[in-house]
């Protein structure tokens, strides 16, 4: 897709904005309102609930740090997680992330509401709480709908702002801890200590916003990973220091009951300035944090919508402002209905709050499985610049799923019920509509061979592999169609493969070019161009799609590492006037292929009955084996065309001509019911060629290797076939002996066939 109106994001968010959007969403809400959440569930030691949290959150990191510089693009853990694990993990992934970022927001506008009606006293009551919330979260819907760059400088005010009010109440507070009210330090022993970590988990959501909008940070690979682990390291520290503070000025049975905990305890030693200071504070935070999640939760909406997980409706960015505007309605609708909830359940934040933790846990310890299954699989378009150090790997994507098993395991039941109900919605979508429109399947089986599981490892010799290069899906659709006949008609030499390339070209450094995004567009549409295809001709199935500066030598690249039987390529059947072969997209390819090659032009819509020139040439049996393949496109048989000079004997002239298409089908491998015969007598063999192929919509002439002097003199009938024929022309070689070798000087062929 192409423009600011298709599907691509553009790289706005440097490290300072991705800094404070992750670190700004954990600096946020969270810390003016669950410490006292937190004390009620662990007391003093809940700071042990946050640092095991944070713990869970930088494992979590440390796998997101090498998916999201592998591919760098918007929808963070879903995007991971559909690629690896296929579908249906996607789609419980995409509805965990998507619902709980919007519980998360919905958590921090609530709070929002709380902290400016707790010091005002007209205003008190849930309906000003709600209503509040709701006119914050108007705001911030309407701030990413602008524009996220925009939305980023707004979050870098907020963040130093609020952090400089968190810092101070730290530094100052640790001076009027009384370590009376930290005894007992864990009154509900390590299970509360586990339990709360699930409570506060959702703390810790920042990271995820940083993957989430990779598709728009710049410099992916160096800043990702940095702002990831840093923001996590920080703010875990922060946390645990907030909490003893906290606790240690009020007695934790004091704050339990408190919806602004953290005003509360300000007012003991900063005095009424500092609560004001609090308030003020609390407020940017809970914006802030929203702000983040807002921002998440539509580019999780937007990737489900790219990968046909939801309406593709979702996926296009606004004409103007260049943000996915549709998706980030959608989500401040859902969540302005989540803040309403607030009206009735008085317990609203904290169930908000554990939900989305839930959630997000779900999705990490996924996250962690789909790191191995990269890891294992290796799929072209993963080639993270980050990678965890392979003295930690596997242990932190192991250890990392045995964390997150443990803190949902001690979770409130009613969590674990709302959460499995979030994954019984995610799987039930994926059943109903998305199983139809999915386009990953994922990498599983080709990281986890079948053999594991008591099968048998499928013969990677014993595959008739068919590659072929697409330049323009929607409108190549017979070259593919080609491919797919070609594959399948070889059946007996191997099960048939099509492999579907498409070549991004780029120009010196990309890093500042959303290539991923743009690489996994052209992936999606070559896959919607070749599915249907491929299963009407019975082929397996794969595409590539693949960045370089040229053309030409990156299908080659691709050509050496497929090891294919055939390749198919496309051209437009006039010759080039800057002096290359075909064309500079194609000489390379045509020269270097290590396969037999076909170059194609189309100038009907119909294959229809194919004509092969069956000559004495080196490529000529090549030739009549395509013919035969493209036959069976429309169940039609090929024809086997010889033509030959008068003697004085036209019957020996017959004789000899069916004897050098016997010879041809022969080499060729086709069976002479398989074809029909044609030998024309005539003393200008190239008009009598030219005359007899019209009568045919599909033309297949082997390649030339003459000279260049003699083409130079006296043209050739490929190129005249080429150029002047109404049918579809097919210029077959075949496979070299082996592959060309760039340091040593190559013929190169000339398109000619003699008959």
């Amino acid at each position: 897709m192409t423009g600011n109106s298709g599907g691509e994001l553009e790289r706005n968010i440097g490290f300072l904005e991705a800094m404070t959007l992750g670190g700004g969403t954990m600096i946020g809400a969270g810390i003016f309102i669950l410490p006292g959440i937190a004390a009620e569930g662990a007391g003093p030691a809940s700071a042990i609930s946050f640092l095991i949290a944070g713990g869970v959150a930088f494992l979590a990191a440390l796998s997101l740090s090498e998916l999201a510089t592998g591919m760098p693009i918007a929808g963070g853990s879903y995007h991971y997680v559909n690629r690896a694990l296929g579908g249906l993990f996607g789609s419980i992934v995409g509805w965990g992330m998507w619902t709980g970022l919007m519980f998360a927001s919905a958590f921090y506008m609530i709070g929002f509401g709380q902290y400016l009606v707790a010091p005002i006293p007209f205003l008190d009551g849930r309906v000003f709480v709600v209503l509040l919330g709701l006119v914050g979260l108007a705001l911030i819907v309407g701030i990413n709908y602008y524009g996220t760059e925009e939305s980023s400088q707004l979050q870098n005010l907020m963040i130093g702002a609020e952090a400089l009010v968190v810092l101070i109440y730290v530094a100052v507070g640790l001076f009027f801890i009384d370590p009376a009210n930290l005894e007992p330090f864990a009154p509900f022993g390590s299970a509360g200590i586990i339990a709360t970590t699930g409570v506060v988990f959702v703390s810790f959501l920042g990271f995820e916003i940083i993957a989430t909008v990779a598709g728009e940070v710049k410099d992916p690979g160096r800043n990702i990973p940095l702002t990831m682990l840093l923001s996590v390291a920080l703010v875990t520290v922060l946390y645990a220091l907030v909490m003893l503070v906290t606790t240690g000025v009020i007695p934790f049975t004091e704050l339990r009951d408190s919806l602004v905990p953290v005003s509360d305890v300000a007012v003991v030693f900063m005095g009424s300035l500092g609560v004001v200071t609090i308030v003020a504070a609390a407020a940017i935070a809970a914006i802030s944090s929203s702000n983040s999640s807002i921002l998440a939760a539509a580019r999780v909406n937007f990737a489900m919508g790219r990968d046909a997980l939801m309406s593709d409706r979702l996926n296009v960015t606004h004409e103007r402002f260049g943000t996915p505007h549709r998706a980030i309605v959608a989500t401040g609708v859902v969540t302005a209905l989540l803040i309403g909830a607030g009206l009735q359940i008085q317990a609203i934040v904290a169930l908000l709050a554990e939900v989305a933790s839930f959630s997000f846990l779900v999705s990490y310890s996924l996250v962690h499985v789909s790191l191995v299954v990269f890891r294992r699989a290796d799929p072209d378009e993963y080639d993270p610049s980050f990678r965890i150090p392979d003295r930690l790997y596997p242990a932190v994507p192991v250890l990392g799923i045995l964390l997150t098993a443990l803190v949902i395991s001690q979770m409130a039941p009613i969590i674990i019920l709302l959460g499995l109900g979030l994954v019984t919605l995610g799987a039930g979508w994926y059943v109903v509509y998305a199983r139809d429109h999915a386009i990953d399947t994922g990498l599983f089986d080709e990281a986890f061979p079948r053999p594991l599981f008591g099968g048998s490892t499928p013969d990677p010799s014993n595959v008739y592999r068919v590659v072929v290069p697409v330049a323009n899906p929607d409108t190549q659709g017979d070259l593919i169609r080609l491919a797919a006949a070609s594959a399948h008609a070889h059946v007996d030499e191997g099960t048939p493969e099509l492999v579907a390339v498409n070549v991004l070209q780029v120009a010196g450094d990309s890093s500042r070019q959303n290539v991923a995004a743009e690489r996994l567009e052209h992936q999606y549409d070559l896959l919607e161009a070749t599915r249907e295809i491929a299963a009407e001709m019975d082929v397996s199935l794969r595409t590539r799609a693949v960045t370089g500066e040229r053309v030409d030598e990156t299908i080659v690249d691709v050509l050496s590492e497929e090891r294919p039987d055939q390749v198919l390529v496309g051209w437009r059947g006039v010759p080039p006037e800057d002096g290359s072969l075909f064309s500079p997209h194609l000489d390379a390819v045509v020269t270097e292929a290590p396969c037999e090659l076909s170059v194609v032009t189309f100038h009907d819509d119909v294959i229809g009955t194919p004509v092969a020139l069956a000559g004495p040439g080196p490529h000529s049996a090549v030739a009549a084996r395509r013919a035969a393949d493209f036959a069976t496109v429309d169940g039609e048989t090929p024809t086997l065309l010889n033509v030959q000079r008068p003697g004085d004997d036209e019957s020996e002239a017959v004789a000899r001509g069916e004897a050098t298409v016997a010879d041809v089908a022969d080499r060729a491998g086709l069976d002479p019911s398989a074809y029909d015969v044609e030998v024309v007598v005539d003393e200008d063999v190239e008009a009598a060629i030219l005359d007899v192929v019209t009568h045919y919509e599909t033309i297949c002439v082997g390649l030339s290797e003459q000279s260049e002097t003699s083409r130079l003199m006296f043209g050739t009938i490929a190129e005249r076939i080429s150029q002047e024929a109404t049918s579809n022309v097919g210029i077959v070689r075949r496979s070299y002996d082996e592959p060309t070798d760039s340091g040593r000087s190559v013929r190169r062929p000339v398109v000619s066939e003699t008959s």
